[in-house]
């Protein structure tokens, strides 16, 4: 049997009198690629937001691999592999495109940090493994060339492959991406679709928010579709495409 890594119950919240997440229950299996779509405005960043405990839910709860994370800090929520990038690439500053991609790995460092400031052999090891990681997945996602460039140069598609890979070295047991493909051309959206597949092939299970309908629809095992912050339905790639909700939902729009 397929274990469930994200299991969301009847989850709500309230802003401002507003309902912007309306009762919403679905099951991330293990292993698998889940997309969310719909319209903007139907609460598909604050789920991801609720999931992460960025937001407090005011009704239901969360699992992640059958342990409730309710309650939990965003930092806790993280350590137990649930890590989430965001609309917005998020690249650090004043650092390399490597530099920021070993970053990812801070979660999982074991030398401390009078270790890593004295060169330690054991620091010295741990770094040269994290650097060596890194490395491979700078390649994989073709920016190797850029590996010593100032991660705030690189174009902003490189950015948002950048933060993908960022988040891989934290190990994530699930990954949840937003909007990965805004801001990329049809080239690199086609790199970031290869990259997903081999995510999810090499175990890590994904979750990803987005608009970009040709990508949702190649690369997702299941689709949830949200509008006005509740379900309208859950199913595979060619039940969401010829679902008459899904349609009235996006009104005749790319769906």
């Amino acid at each position: 049997m397929t274990a469930i890594a994200l299991d969301v119950r009847n989850v709500s919240k309230i802003f401002g009198g507003l309902k912007a997440v309306a009762d919403v229950s679905f099951s991330v299996p293990a292993g698998t690629l889940t997309a969310v779509i719909g319209p903007n405005g139907a609460g598909k960043t604050t789920l991801f937001n609720l999931v992460t405990n960025i937001y407090r839910a005011d009704e239901g709860d969360v699992a992640f691999f059958d342990e409730s994370i309710l309650g939990l800090s965003p930092m806790q929520v993280a350590q137990r592999g649930l890590i989430r990038t965001f609309q917005s690439a998020r690249v650090f500053p004043g650092m390399t495109a490597l530099d920021n991609v070993m970053s990812g790995a801070n979660l999982h460092v074991r030398a401390s940090a009078a270790a890593q400031m004295m060169m330690l052999p054991g620091a010295r090891r741990e770094e040269r493994s994290l650097r060596a990681r890194a490395e491979a997945l700078l390649e994989l996602v073709g920016l190797s060339e850029f590996r010593d460039a100032a991660a705030t140069d690189l174009p902003m598609g490189s950015q948002k492959l950048l933060e993908v890979v960022r988040a891989m070295m934290a190990e994530p047991r699930l990954l949840l991406l937003d909007e990965p493909a805004a801001g990329l051309n049809d080239s690199e959206t086609a790199e970031l679709a290869e990259l997903l597949r081999a995510i999810r092939d090499a175990g890590t299970t994904v979750m990803v928010v987005e608009h970009n309908m040709a990508l949702v629809m190649g690369v997702a095992d299941e689709v949830v579709v949200l509008d006005a912050g509740a379900v309208v339905t859950v199913g595979t790639p060619a039940q969401i495409q010829s679902d008459p909700r899904v349609i009235a939902a996006y009104v005749g729009g790319e769906v």
